[in-house]
């Protein structure tokens, strides 16, 4: 089975868990930004929730397939649709060979997921198939005119329990290890804050916009490893929250780390949306 690819919107890239243990030489994890979507999505098709799926940026993406199979749409609520005709969204789908499906323009959010019974079967490196937009590892980002192979098929998807979609909320944070370069409480700051989404936000870090933290030095420090979800506050003093594709080390200041679970959420906040902090419960 293939997928070929008619039209892509703002970006479809190829996404599975991610790329683990090669920090240490550089590659970040890369992987589904909004992991929960991404696993349901594979869940009611069958799959194994590690298979790579399709991360669609805004819709726009129209593809046929040359066998029949199952696939679901989940994340970004987006109208989907098989030849013309409207399908349930988060919900396992007929796909008829020679059928075009196509994802629409979410009307909130910013990314869908679509799985195909089987998985993307593109050729994996480094023990993932994701593409990572910062170094460039992994498969390029899907194009128009691509042909995208299909795994093994793991045969109808069974009745199962559906999790709940998590409740968007402030974004949970602890102490990070340089919190003592903000003058004053960091996170105390970080809470009360006001931010919203900049508009250069993407894989690699979600940037904001508001009143800057106050920083007691200016100066850089020695390269420090880098993990998903660190708060990193460069010299204007405006956060950047780390995703998927953020680079392995950096010089700059980690005042605090966001809860893994509350993650998701960045993957799905549009340019001018706003963003609040909260303190992790300890414990």
């Amino acid at each position: 089975m293939s997928l070929t690819v008619l039209a892509v919107g703002a970006s479809a890239l190829v996404q599975d868990r991610g790329r683990f243990g090669w920090a240490h030489l550089g590659v970040p994890r890369a992987g589904a930004l909004d992991g929960p979507a991404a696993r349901l999505a594979n869940r009611l098709v069958g799959n194994d929730e590690d298979a790579a799926c399709l991360e669609v940026l805004l819709g726009g993406l129209t593809m046929s397939t040359d066998r029949s199979g199952w696939c679901a749409v989940t994340g970004a609520r987006a109208s989907v649709r098989v030849d013309g005709r409207p399908q349930e969204f988060a919900a396992a789908v007929w796909w008829p060979a020679g059928a075009v499906l196509e994802v629409a323009t979410p009307g909130t959010g910013l990314r869908s997921y679509l799985a195909v019974a089987g998985g993307v079967a593109v050729a994996p490196v480094l023990g993932s198939r994701s593409t990572d937009t910062l170094a460039g590892v992994g498969p390029p980002p899907v194009r128009a005119g691509d042909v995208l192979p299909v795994g093994v098929t793991p045969g109808p998807p069974a009745a199962s329990d559906v999790p709940r979609t998590p409740t968007p909320g402030p974004l949970r944070v602890r102490p990070g290890p340089r919190a003592d370069r903000v003058a004053g409480d960091a996170l105390a700051l970080l809470c009360t804050t006001s931010y919203t989404v900049s508009p250069d936000s993407d894989r690699i870090g979600l940037r904001l916009l508001g009143v800057p933290l106050p920083l007691t030095r200016a100066d850089e420090l020695p390269s420090e490893g880098m993990v998903l979800g660190a708060v990193q506050v460069p010299p204007d003093g405006r956060p950047v929250v780390f995703l998927a594709d953020h680079p392995t080390t950096g010089g700059y200041p980690v005042v605090a780390v966001v809860d893994e679970d509350d993650l998701w959420q960045c993957a799905q906040l549009r340019p001018g949306e706003p963003v609040r902090f909260t303190r992790a419960a300890t414990g």
